[in-house]
């Protein structure tokens, strides 16, 4: 009676937290949760999806048990033994573990299962590069999940997971596995690297910048533990021609706020500090670094209570600061010299006007709604926030670059724009953006993030020249390693593609590159291309990547991977690109997206959850379309793999470890292209066989074809399974952390034996 009291109390309590917690955070539209009902119930979800994720005793914590009641839970499931969880991991994997259990913990279980306080994860929500659109601009909403003693039926049901565990993967799970984020320690050391590859060196002609492969994105000056920019990274990017780096920052953490903003700046000296640190390391190696600048950023509306006169456009519960006041721009300009005077070695910034983030009152074209910049153009703010920024850094360091992005602008005012920027200003420009393609008979353009579709487009090409007419150095962005097309493997081996980009890009007159956004940062061959088309820009694209395929595999299996990138490079001209595709569907998930065997009514989120929203997912392809370019995509990735084999049985012995690492890369991709056409199939037949008005003829054939399809999930999840295991790298992009972990594929074999039965019995 007494433990039964307790834990009643201790639920009450966690309810009353609940709804504290749900106060400070945002919530959006609140629809019931998804339930998983192939675990016996969601206590025994919740272990299984933090299990070696989150400590024991943090996880009994949150679900108020012993910690002996956890690992009996996981033990009755096949779970493996209970590790050592990396303290890292509460830095490194909070959005893998906040996205796992979104559908299952309400917001205070959350606080307590990641340790966090409302007020940090407000901000990591806010912050973290959208991450609260990337689950859905909502949180599900979720019962209390607290620990029971487990009856018959659950026991039973666990009983039945363990057997399927045991029957396929028994044999795998017997092998050494390399613990997530080994890619760190391992890219993190000079160790591996002869004294010619970490030398000073001098990579200044042109500008190739990029974003750490692993950096933690949200708030990365305020951890010293988790360095974006080590040595061992630091030298592999150098030998691969880079000369830049880019961090993300929040300028109000940056600098202190003065007398008009006395809020400012907590925690600036320790954020210098580091920012310092890492700008001498980075210079060691020919590296500069560069602070991406998205501001000012929007404020809570109590932040102008006391301030109306510098209030601006209004979005949700946000306020633009508004640049139209002068105090405003003041801040803004004054806080880049005291960054730029503390920190007289940085590169310089890049800018973005007019993204996600609301910033100035113009950056999403709502101009009208403020009382001040109603009376000014577009161009007109834009200009000045440009303007107003440059000043700020040339006061701090005359010789530091400003890189103006025209992402987001309204196309009609960018000449205006370009003409009236300051000409010491660099300006970039998305190389592929508005190239027209044709991809299974629709007509579309490119936005950007397209490997697939080799630059540059109009739009960039037209903005270059006007840029050059002004007196402006010009940068084109890319994506050289990969892109939203798939990101959950560190670089894609489409070279003749890459080859052909900065090939064309060596005929146009530009200034450097921006090689990657989050994504996109692993020091790879692919960016070893635009280092040398940037040196030489005479330069044969096959005898570049003739020379490439020599020296990283040698004589022998040379022509293979030459054969195997072509076959690459043909298959992904078959995807179906659209930004509504890249951002929606299930291809950074592959074979880890679950199978459910009723619409869940849950709309696709922006990299987060694809969940079974085909509608979504296809963008402007009819359903048809779509999987047949997903399965033209992998079938031609396939004739790929086939050469592939041989580089990996020809290479070098020396080599071999390389081709290896390279190998896993490609069938990864393989699998992730063939689980996406899966999907598709799978949800159009599922939908089929749901409606009332078939034969009973009708329904056999489709669930023949299902059936089929969860053999090949299974099949793919169990491949893909293995792989990860070997290769730490799989699965992970920098800002959206690990998309999924090896358990995830076990899940998913579960998942889809669970569907098996509910739709085929």
């Amino acid at each position: 009676m007494t433990k039964y009291f307790t834990i009643t109390l201790l639920s009450l309590t966690l309810i009353c937290c609940n709804l504290l917690a749900q106060e400070q955070l945002p919530v959006g539209a609140n629809p019931p949760a998804i339930e998983f009902k192939y675990f016996p119930n969601k206590v025994y979800a919740v272990v299984w999806r933090n299990w070696n994720l989150v400590d024991p005793a943090r996880i009994a914590k949150t679900i108020v048990c012993r910690a002996k009641d956890v690992n009996a839970i996981a033990e009755s499931m096949g779970l493996p033994p209970a590790e050592k969880i990396p303290p890292d991991y509460e830095r490194r994997m909070y959005i893998t573990i906040l996205r796992r259990n979104w559908h299952l913990l309400p917001y205070d279980q959350l606080l307590t299962l990641l340790d966090m306080s409302p007020d940090k994860l407000a901000f990591s929500l806010r912050e973290d590069d959208f991450l609260f659109v990337k689950l859905g601009n909502l949180k599900p909403k979720c019962s209390t999940v607290v620990y029971i003693v487990p009856d018959k039926k659950a026991k039973d049901r666990a009983k039945e997971i363990k057997q399927l565990v045991r029957k396929y993967f028994k044999g795998v799970q017997s092998q050494p596995a390399e613990p997530r984020f080994s890619f760190v320690n391992e890219l993190s050391s000079l160790k591996r690297l002869s004294q010619s590859q970490i030398k000073e060196r001098d990579n200044g002609k042109g500008l190739r910048f990029c974003y750490s492969y692993f950096g933690v994105y949200g708030d990365p000056l305020i951890d010293t533990s988790l360095d974006p920019y080590p040595d061992g990274l630091l030298a592999r990017l150098a030998v691969e021609g880079v000369n830049g780096v880019w961090m993300p920052v929040v300028l109000n953490q940056m600098a202190p706020g003065g007398k008009d903003f006395l809020e400012f700046g907590a925690g600036h000296e320790k954020r210098i500090g580091n920012l310092q640190k890492i700008v001498t390391r980075a210079k060691k190696y020919g590296i500069q670094v560069y602070l991406y600048i998205n501001e000012p950023r929007a404020m809570p509306v109590a932040f102008f209570k006391n301030r109306p006169d510098m209030a601006g456009v209004p979005e949700g519960n946000l306020v633009a600061m508004c640049t139209s006041n002068e105090q405003v721009r003041d801040w803004l300009s004054n806080s880049l010299t005291y960054v730029f005077k503390q920190v007289p070695d940085l590169g310089g910034v890049f800018t973005i006007t007019a993204s996600e983030n609301l910033t100035n009152c113009a950056s999403h074209g709502n101009q009208k709604d403020c009382p001040r910049c109603s009376k000014r153009s577009y161009a007109d703010i834009i200009t000045e926030v440009n303007k107003t920024i440059t000043d700020g850094v040339h006061r701090g360091n005359p010789n530091a670059k400003v890189i103006v992005w025209d992402w987001g602008w309204n196309d009609a005012y960018t000449p205006e724009i370009i003409s009236r920027l300051p000409k010491s200003d660099w300006f970039m420009s998305v190389s592929e953006w508005a190239k027209s393609i044709d991809r299974g008979g629709v007509k579309s353009s490119i936005g950007e993030y397209s490997m697939s579709v080799v630059g540059p487009g109009p739009r960039a090409t037209q903005n270059w020249a006007l840029a050059k007419a002004a007196g402006l150095k010009t940068i084109a962005k890319v994506q050289f390693n990969n892109t939203w097309e798939l990101s959950a493997v560190p670089w894609l081996p489409v070279l003749d593609l890459v080859a052909e980009h900065a090939a064309n890009l060596s005929k146009v007159d530009i200034d450097g590159y921006m090689l990657s956004w989050t994504l996109g940062g692993y020091p790879s061959p692919n960016l070893e291309i635009a280092q040398v088309f940037a040196q030489n820009p005479n330069a044969e694209r096959d005898a570049v990547l003739n020379a490439l395929a020599l020296k990283r595999y040698g004589k022998n299996a040379a022509p293979f991977a030459r054969k195997a990138w072509t076959a690459f490079s043909k298959a992904f001209q078959q995807f179906p690109f659209n930004i509504g595709v890249l951002y929606e569907a299930p291809q950074q998930y592959g074979p880890a997206n679950l199978l459910f065997s009723k619409p869940t009514g849950y709309t696709a989120t922006m990299l987060g959850f694809p969940y079974d929203d085909l509608d979504d997912w296809r963008s402007i392809y009819p359903a048809e379309v779509f999987a047949r370019k997903f399965e033209k995509v992998t079938q031609g990735w396939k004739k790929g793999l086939d050469f592939f084999n041989k580089v990996v049985s020809l290479s070098d012995p020396e080599k071999k470890g390389a081709a290896k690492e390279d190998w896993r890369i490609a069938k990864a991709a393989y699998l992730h292209f063939a689980s996406v056409a899966n999907q598709i199939h799978f949800i159009m037949d599922r939908d089929s066989l749901i409606k009332n008005n078939l034969t009973e003829i009708e329904k056999r054939v489709l669930k023949k074809k299902i059936n089929v399809i969860l053999d090949s999930e299974i099949s793919l999840a169990l491949q893909l399974y293995e792989l990860t295991r070997q290769d730490s790298r799989i699965g992970f992009e920098a800002s959206n952390q690990y998309y999924y972990v090896p358990q995830d594929l076990m899940e998913k074999v579960i998942n889809c034996e669970f569907v098996r039965k509910k739709l085929l019995q």
